[in-house]
């Protein structure tokens, strides 16, 4: 994905750097430039920008400023492109608070080299992409993964797992007493209650949460394998090497599937049989 980028800075020197910067870098494009935050929030209702480099400390308008105007719903925004998200440009690192409290994606103190910007760069680079993850399809339903029958395909990818390990052992961690969890989502972290979790989808580094009480999911950075040592044993069951489904979520059960609302989630021949253990104290 190229990533398209608009330079905001009042020092001429400064902004041209900037903009040599992302003309150097090759999944970004510069769209526009501009010398004051006046000015760019005119180019934003007309442009399609992904990434703000932004100088703070600008007459008339602030960087800061700016940004919070942007997290009131400025700028163009669609579905496979969510809005504007800043990276601060500064001389004076004592913005760096109020930087991230408007949700920034990075922060670069003048001067700073290539090195330091393709850092922030790449940084920007992976939250678009975990956004478009998140609006993909589910990746078991893919064309290009394996069939469900296909053995190798069920073996789980967390850390450390094996085809002869117990697939639902749990770390002493997971406590049935505690009633929520915290997720680092971006630059937070926020509280999950179990019972708001329908069921987690393991995406490679990140976890997308499908939660009852929105139906947006939260992103997480980490791995279904860690999220799982987390999670009581007695209310969360891993079914598939992509999937955790909280139990008392389930609405209906086929032979390898597992119903939740609208959603069908495979059973995997690595967990069946833990899953069948589960279903025959009810059966």
């Amino acid at each position: 994905m190229t990533l398209n980028c608009i330079a905001v800075d009042d020092e001429p020197l400064a902004l041209g750097l900037v903009c040599a910067f992302i003309e150097k870098t090759p999944f970004l494009k510069l769209v526009g430039r501009f010398t004051s935050a006046v000015e760019a929030l005119r180019g934003l209702q007309e442009l399609t920008v992904d990434v703000i480099f932004l100088d703070i400390q600008m007459p008339d308008l602030t960087g800061i400023e700016l940004a919070r105007v942007l997290d009131r719903g400025a700028g163009r925004a669609s579905q496979s492109r969510p809005g504007p998200r800043v990276v601060f440009t500064t001389a004076f690192n004592q913005f760096a608070v109020d930087g991230f409290r408007v949700d920034a994606l990075d922060y670069l103190l003048k001067p700073f080299n290539y090195e330091e910007f393709l850092q922030a760069a790449t940084k920007a680079n992976a939250y678009f992409e975990l956004v478009n993850r998140a609006a993909a399809p589910p990746e078991w339903q893919r064309p290009e993964d394996p069939p469900a029958n296909d053995a190798n395909a069920m073996v789980p990818s967390g850390e450390g797992e094996g085809r002869g390990e117990n697939p639902v052992r749990r770390s002493d961690f997971a406590d049935d007493a505690v009633e929520y969890l915290f997720l680092k989502v971006e630059y937070q972290l926020v509280r999950v209650a179990f019972s708001d979790i329908c069921y987690i989808e393991g995406l490679k580094d990140y976890v997308k949460v499908h939660l009852v009480s929105t139906p947006k999911p939260l992103l997480s950075l980490t791995s279904l394998k860690a999220l799982e040592e987390k999670l009581p044993p007695s209310r969360f069951m891993r079914v598939h090497r992509s999937f955790i489904v909280s139990l008392e979520k389930i609405g209906a059960v086929t032979r390898n599937t597992i119903q939740i609302g609208q959603i069908t989630i495979p059973v995997s021949d690595q967990y069946k049989d833990a899953f069948t253990r589960f279903l025959s104290r009810w059966v």
